[in-house]
């Protein structure tokens, strides 16, 4: 088996981890205290995160959305392929060498999303730009930790506590979308949610899609209730999705 070669690493910071970067001939993978956080060869429920969320903005007039948590690009790429030319994506990433990854050795893994004229990239804690808005994004996606149970750094808990969550409240558009992907379940975090004033929708998502993997969970918190023929359906079509 080809060994994995040590491409680069980038401090977190306020947390006194290291992201690494690692190559095995075309697979990436990024890690974090020995942890792996991603791999190219897995990127479902990433695809399936931004797949749920633009689902339910079809038919809005250019709508805005916030991604926390550049990662491999996949979620913004999925993210391109459903929007419109008039969709625009702020994409926050908290570890300006993964924007320079993602400029570089990881660009071609989803088709060079950051080139879009669509995408702008900030070097910045999506928590900070949450925090400065009102009422400016249709969809907020975060995808920057192991979910409400954190594992890179202490202070993405803020995201998910109640202070976090409404501020994400206030920065969403009316009948705007929080979106979440966790490693894991979590019925305290949807009750916070809902405590909030959200109403919650939980999918569980595999790793590699339609070939399985590891399972996680995405939440599609919206700001008013839209009652839909058309849930079923998409539940149903997770479901195969991820081959349950």
């Amino acid at each position: 088996m080809i060994p994995w070669e040590f491409i680069d690493k980038a401090q977190i910071p306020g947390s006194g981890g290291e992201l690494r970067l690692f190559r095995r001939g075309k697979e990436f993978s990024i890690r974090v205290n020995g942890h792996e956080l991603m791999n190219s060869s897995a990127y479902g429920s990433e695809d399936a995160l931004a797949e749920l969320v633009c689902e339910r903005l079809v038919g809005r007039p250019c709508p805005r959305l916030l991604i926390g948590g550049l990662g491999m690009g996949f979620t913004v790429a999925a993210a391109l392929k459903q929007l419109g030319p008039d969709g625009r994506i702020v994409v926050a990433e908290l570890v300006p060498a993964v924007i320079e990854w993602n400029h570089g050795p990881l660009s071609a893994l989803a088709n060079y999303p950051l080139q879009d004229s669509r995408v702008t990239s900030r070097a910045s804690d999506v928590a900070q730009i949450i925090r400065s808005e009102s009422q400016a994004y249709d969809a907020i996606l975060l995808d920057v930790d192991n979910g409400p149970e954190g594992l890179t750094r202490k202070e993405n808990d803020w995201l998910y506590s109640r202070n976090g969550l409404e501020a994400a409240l206030h920065a969403l558009r009316p009948s705007g979308i929080l979106a979440v992907w966790s490693a894991a379940s979590n019925p305290a975090f949807v009750q916070r949610l809902r405590r909030v004033g959200f109403t919650v929708d939980e999918y569980p998502v595999r790793a590699r899609g339609r070939r399985g993997g590891a399972r996680y969970t995405i939440w599609l918190a919206g700001t008013k209730r839209r009652e839909s023929v058309g849930t079923a359906t998409r539940q149903r079509e997770v479901r195969r999705r991820n081959n349950r």
